[in-house]
This record gives C-alpha cells, sequence and structure tokens, in this order.
C-alpha cells in the first residue's frame, strides 16, 4: 500500500537468516527469500525498477546466536526477517 500511494519510493528488501546452516547457504537462503519478495510486490504492480534484493544471510544477527551458541527458538526466529528501506525518491 506504501509503495502504492508513494510511486516515487525506491526500496531495497533485505532478507536474513538465523545461524543455523553454512554462511553460504544462509547467503543463497536469504538471497532467494529477498527476491521472492520482489517478485510478489512485481506481480501486485509495483515496478522492478523501484525494488533491489539484497541477501545478508547470517551477517547482520539482532542477538547473540551466533555459531556455537546455544539459543532458544525464539531467538533464533529473531534473526530470520526481511527489512524494507527507502533508498530513493
Amino acid at each position: 500500500e506504501v509503495l502504492t500511494q508513494n510511486p516515487s519510493i525506491k526500496i531495497e528488501i533485505g532478507s536474513h537468516t538465523d545461524s543455523r546452516q553454512s554462511k553460504a547457504y544462509n547467503q543463497g537462503l536469504s538471497q532467494r527469500r529477498a527476491k521472492s519478495t520482489m517478485d510478489y510486490l512485481v506481480k501486485r504492480g509495483i515496478a522492478k525498477t523501484r525494488l533491489t534484493a539484497k541477501g545478508y544471510g547470517e551477517s547482520q544477527l539482532v542477538n547473540q546466536c551466533a555459531d556455537g551458541v546455544k539459543c532458544s527458538e525464539a531467538d533464533h526466529q529473531l534473526n530470520r526477517r526481511s527489512t524494507f528501506v527507502i533508498v530513493g525518491e
């Protein structure tokens, strides 16, 4: 809705993972998730030129749940997210 109402906004879709797989796997997974989100928006009429998709893998964890650290499922879930950042108008 925000993108439809503001046709000049450009965004970066950033996807993030937890650290429970290899760094390479998580990087690929997050890139696929970001692209899937972008494809969803394009199918709903948002111009692809207004969107970028960036997978961050496990490089920007929001808590201490890095490789080798025991964490609860809820803590891991916090790291699995997508972000939308306005990058231009």
